[in-house]
């Protein structure tokens, strides 16, 4: 027997019919679905000190389960010291068991450790994508606090496959992140 994580179960079990019926789909393959969460930290400090992306790459790689890259300045920047080929960011794409394993520590793990946690923006890119902005790693269980060097913040992008943001919205709801303001 195979494992699927509880929330792919949730989207084929409960999500897929709530969209099929909120949205009026002929068929399951016009329900939008998550096809890729991609994190990215951006570590300009990296320029001056070497280390920093070490941690960078370590922590997004302990986050994920998954090996982080570093990625690489496009042109030269002369005010920020910065060349063409350095590195200045780490990122990590997720798909299939481990992006629903990631989401699901993400909302019942991650975001409630927040402080003063009122819900995430409900604003996405008009092309049924959402990033979302974290400030602090540290809210991640996997973070040991005494072995935090510095504390940076990160992105987290969902990637679906909707045509539109309502039905993007609708996904991302029903998977259980939790909104500030819900518009009906």
């Amino acid at each position: 027997m195979s494992y699927t994580p509880s929330l792919r179960k949730q989207y084929t079990e409960e999500v897929v019919p709530a969209l099929m019926k909120e949205f009026n789909y002929k068929s399951v393959m016009q329900v939008p679905r998550l096809t890729k969460i991609v994190l990215n930290q951006g570590v300009g400090q990296a320029i001056a000190d070497k280390k920093v992306l070490e941690f960078s790459l370590n922590e997004l790689t302990s986050i994920t389960g998954q090996k982080a890259v570093s990625t690489l300045s496009s042109k030269d920047i002369s005010n920020f010291k910065l060349r063409k080929g350095m590195p200045i960011g780490t990122t990590v794409t997720l798909r299939r068991e481990r992006m629903y394993e990631f989401l699901e520590k993400l909302i019942r793990v991650a975001l409630p450790r927040i402080r003063d946690f009122k819900g995430i923006n409900s604003k996405l890119d008009g092309r049924g994508n959402y990033t979302l902005g974290i400030e602090e790693q540290i809210i991640f269980p996997e973070i040991i606090l005494d072995e935090v060097n510095k504390i940076m913040g990160m992105n987290i992008t969902f990637v679906t496959s909707a045509n539109t943001d309502e039905e993007a919205y609708a996904l991302l709801k029903e998977f259980g992140l939790p909104f500030k303001n819900i518009k009906k």
